[in-house]
């Protein structure tokens, strides 16, 4: 399967921490120390995500994407622990310290409706407040947040919540 922006088709949008990267350890996680830019990250990663989520991209014609602060280093650093190709991202660069006073959900979604420009999309993110920006936004397509538990990460309830939506939308299989 290639990757590269497929506007047409759907988005599966995948955060890294708290998702991929769940804060407690859990059975089939790993951990990986990754250093982006010189500081020095520890990680719990599950090698067998990679293939979980390919095989929903393949089977409902979606596109893998990442929507992470990891941004393009989620390809080097995240992609090959977890069995991912490199994937497009939305560019999400870090909130200004100073100035806007927005939420880190609030500031994601910002980028991910500027990103996905009308786009169908899944978004697995686990900041408890993007679902109430999600609603603010204005323009965005039709879309379906999965709110994922900080503590345990991506599971196969979340993943089959994202085959449903997305056996029923354009795109799809």
């Amino acid at each position: 399967m290639s990757y590269g922006p497929r506007m047409e088709s759907p988005a599966v949008l995948i955060d890294v921490d708290g998702v991929l990267n769940p804060f407690k350890w859990r059975r089939g996680y790993r951990r990986h120390r990754c250093t982006p830019e010189t500081v020095t990250y520890k990680l719990w990663l599950n090698g067998g995500h990679g293939r979980l989520l390919l095989d929903l991209a393949e089977a409902t014609g979606a596109e893998l994407c990442w929507a992470t602060y990891w941004c393009e280093h989620a390809n080097e650093w995240i992609s090959p622990r977890v069995g991912l190709p490199s994937l497009p991202h939305v560019p999400i660069p870090r909130r200004p310290v100073d100035g806007d006073p927005v939420t880190l959900g609030e500031w994601k979604v910002r980028h991910v409706a500027r990103w996905t420009a009308g786009r169908p999309f899944v978004w697995f993110e686990d900041e408890p407040d993007a679902a109430e920006a999600l609603r603010r936004e204005t323009g965005l397509g039709d879309h379906l947040l999965v709110g994922i538990d900080p503590v345990r990460g991506l599971t196969a309830e979340h993943l089959a919540l994202a085959r449903a939506w997305l056996d029923r939308h354009p795109g799809a299989g």
